[in-house]
């Protein structure tokens, strides 16, 4: 890889997408990184041999600029960096909830935005990346994005439209896995099962279940009907699942979960 890309404000998902980028095959020497802390930056050198700069040097130095920090701190930072970019510079945010308008607003007239949500699963190379195109951004800048952020998991084109809706489902999609994963642990014990054993019972049968839904081809409802057997186990279970309004709950809950996309685009932080 010729070009140097920066990542800005370097935590766990930062880190995440750099490891992933060095495994598959971009150069050391060809990342930068910036950190708030000192001591953090020099980690990140010791563990992968990357080159800590400043805001402003990224800024000047890299072809790509992916911004990785926290929604409330995005015009800081670019408040920062806006004297430093170039019209030549890609920008990529990873921050939830901020349309390309907020910064193609506050940089240099026909800067290249492209938007990113990713999720947590980059930390183990299984994101789902949703991308999307700035009023500047060409099919090169939206291939070179696929191209970073697909050393880390999948991507996915949509319009900027469906950003919120995205978010809601793959952005903050693994807490609600996480929380059914709870919820059924806590059941297992309950029905009498150690927790390392309910623990490995559940963990095992999601995993089964992700890798049928993907790899089968077969709708979520067939696959269901082929475990749910009639007067069986399985059916009694639904029929609570159902009259406890779970169903309702999860739609209730990801409409929620777009709202609050929508409210920190407009700066209700």
């Amino acid at each position: 890889m010729s070009q140097k890309v920066a990542v800005l404000g370097t935590g766990k998902i930062g880190e995440a997408l750099l490891s992933g980028m060095i495994r598959a095959g971009w150069a050391p020497s060809d990342l930068l990184v910036t950190a708030r802390r000192p001591e953090r930056a020099e980690e990140l050198r010791a563990r992968y041999g990357v080159s800590p700069v400043t805001n402003p040097e990224a800024a000047k130095t890299a072809d790509t600029l992916i911004l990785t920090v926290k929604p409330q701190d995005m015009g800081t930072l670019l408040d920062e960096l806006a004297p430093h970019i170039p019209t030549d510079r890609l920008v990529i945010s990873g921050a939830a909830g901020i349309p390309t308008s907020f910064f193609e607003e506050r940089l240099a007239a026909g800067t290249p935005v492209v938007r990113v949500m990713t999720n947590t699963p980059a930390l183990v190379d299984e994101a789902m990346s949703v991308i999307s195109a700035g009023t500047h951004a060409t099919a090169d800048h939206l291939a070179h994005a696929e191209e970073i952020f697909g050393a880390v998991g999948k991507t996915l084109r949509v319009p900027e439209s469906q950003q919120d809706a995205c978010t809601a489902l793959s952005g903050s999609g693994p807490a609600y896995f996480f929380y059914l994963v709870e919820a059924m642990t806590d059941a297992g014990i309950l029905l009498g099962l150690p927790r390392d054993k309910a623990h490995e019972l559940i963990v095992q049968s999601a995993i089964g279940a992700a890798v049928m839904l993907r790899d089968s081809g077969e709708h979520p409802v067939k696959l269901r009907e082929n475990v749910t057997s009639p007067a069986g186990t399985t059916i009694n279970a639904i029929r609570e699942l159902e009259n406890h309004g779970v169903r309702a709950a999860l739609i209730a809950a990801l409409e929620a979960a777009r709202d609050r996309s929508r409210e920190l685009a407009s700066g209700n932080n």
